[in-house]
């Protein structure tokens, strides 16, 4: 009986199909049950193998495999008929398992780690809302959560009144910054170009991002007028030598318009002078930015917003809270002090089909011509949701307690033989060597660093394939490579965080003939 209503279903269901070009557009095109179960399903796995695991330092950081073979465990190969479901879940499980745990205690590799559940929330249902945030018709509370959340990150920087927009990565609000200086000193390039405009020079630190180059390339002002301002040894931008490099530009016929200084720089952690820097900004009339993509956080530390004194005398502040609040990435804003328009002035291409001006609502809230962007995505709700839940109290603990952490490292490191420190941080890099037992007795001179420069190579090596830590190293301003250990993840540090333990017992002595 059964059957047989089923059949006359689908026989009723073929007599009413209706038909264009082969294709029934009256017929179900996903199996909606069969997609919530799976959605179900797989939001399981996640609960289970990553927010579950988060804090458990007994999981590895990484679950290393070359790429060649990575490749076959994980099928990478897309057919033409679809995988079952229970192929695609085992398929969630391999990703999981052979990605990088950023949210992992010992995760220390980059300027971001740990996880914050209010954002993770907050990103979970953008994803399932999938807004674009340009008009308030299709956005209305994204929109006005950013603007809120911008209006917020002005008070803390010490402004009056300005603007803003979220965007995708901090090298793309230095770009943005970079751009609309040089639309604020000569305007006409919107609508001429280039041709015609005098060599055009900014100026930078030498440990400045390395967007500041990419961005100068993109925008066809060159490479090779980016100045590099020297540093002092704690990667500071010299005044002084700015200065010099702002009369040199002038004495070559070139026009200066832009200073990018740097609040917390990448390697060192260093913050530069910024109060000198607006002097010489102001006497040259120069556009100052910060790029604050990594410090911009202390702001929120009544303690330690005393690292960026002076970023209120700022044209512009690039500022990232998915790195040291733990917004989950991407979350970057940059913040302008001029609040007549500028930033709409500069990108607007007033699309007739987007931005139409007899809308039956307040259009100033369609903001999303400001931006180069056409889609864009809610980031600044992850962060407003964050700071909802913690408040600005709990945001400023974070930015202590990581700090501290920091503080406990370098005391720690203070005690053990074999560790170096490169200099007292200001700021959450702790940058060191560690010196295996076979070079300790060793006469300094050129053969001595020559070996140490090898060592941190093969500790991140047998590291990551024992999964027991992730830790940078670089080397910098004439130094052999170090260790830079990043300390912003909330879980709290045992004596089994602290590096020194694993380069022990990764059996450095084997290091002799290195």
């Amino acid at each position: 009986m059964e059957a047989s209503t089923c059949k006359q279903d689908v026989l009723q269901k073929k007599k009413n199909a209706v038909l264009v070009d082969g294709v029934i557009l009256n017929g179900p095109i996903t199996d909606s049950k069969a997609g919530e179960k799976f959605v179900e399903e797989a939001c399981k796995i996640i609960m289970e193998e990553i927010i579950q695991k988060a804090d458990d330092v007994t999981e590895k950081v990484c679950e290393w495999r070359a790429p060649e073979t990575l490749k076959k465990i994980l099928d990478l190969e897309m057919r033409d008929t679809g995988e079952s479901h229970q192929k695609l879940l085992q398929l969630c499980q391999d990703v999981i398992q052979y990605s990088v745990k950023t949210n992992h205690p010992r995760f220390f590799n980059q300027l971001y780690a740990g996880i914050d559940y209010y954002s993770l929330v907050a990103r979970f249902i953008t994803e399932a809302l999938n807004p674009s945030v340009y008009t308030y018709e299709v956005s209305p509370v994204f929109l006005l959560v950013e603007e809120a959340v911008i209006k917020k990150m002005i008070e803390f920087i010490g402004w009056e009144e300005g603007d803003g927009i979220f965007n995708p990565g901090g090298s793309v609000s230095n770009m943005y910054a970079m751009n609309l200086a040089r639309y604020k000193f000569c305007p006409e390039i919107k609508e001429k170009g280039l041709s015609g405009l005098p060599r055009l020079v900014l100026f930078t630190s030498e440990e400045c991002h390395y967007s500041m180059k990419k961005a100068a390339s993109f925008l066809g002002i060159g490479t090779e007028n980016v100045y590099f301002v020297k540093t002092d040894e704690r990667g500071k931008m010299i005044p002084e030598e700015l200065e010099k490099q702002v009369q040199r530009a002038r004495k070559e016929g070139s026009a200066p318009f832009l200073v990018c200084a740097t609040a917390g720089t990448t390697v060192l952690g260093a913050f530069d002078p910024l109060d000198k820097i607006a002097d010489i900004c102001e006497k040259h009339d120069l556009w100052l930015h910060v790029d604050a993509s990594w410090g911009g956080s202390a702001l929120i530390s009544r303690k330690h917003r005393r690292l960026l004194h002076g970023i209120q005398r700022a044209d512009s502040v690039a500022w990232n809270p998915h790195k040291m609040l733990l917004a989950g990435i991407q979350c970057c804003a940059l913040l302008v002090k001029d609040n007549s328009g500028l930033l709409k002035k500069c990108y607007s291409a007033k699309a007739a089909y987007l931005f139409q001006q007899d809308k039956f609502y307040d259009v100033s809230y369609d903001t999303g011509d400001k931006s180069i962007q056409c889609s864009r995505r809610p980031d600044a709700f992850k962060f407003w949701l964050m700071w909802k839940a913690l408040g600005t109290t709990g945001l400023e603990e974070r930015v202590n307690r990581a700090l501290a952490l920091a503080r406990y490292l370098v005391e720690e490191i203070k005690k053990r033989e074999g560790f170096q420190l490169l200099l007292e941080p200001e700021y959450a890099n702790v940058c060191f060597w560690y010196i295996p037992p076979s070079l300790r007795k060793m006469e300094d001179g050129p053969e001595f660093w020559q070996k140490l420069h090898r060592v941190a190579p093969v500790v991140k090596e047998r590291m990551m394939k024992k999964g027991s830590m992730m830790l940078g190293y670089q080397p910098n301003q004439g130094k052999v490579n170090f260790f830079r250990q990043v300390v912003i993840s909330p879980q709290d540090p045992t004596l089994r965080d602290i590096p020194t333990s694993h380069l022990q017992d990764d059996g450095m002595e084997s290091l002799a003939g290195s």
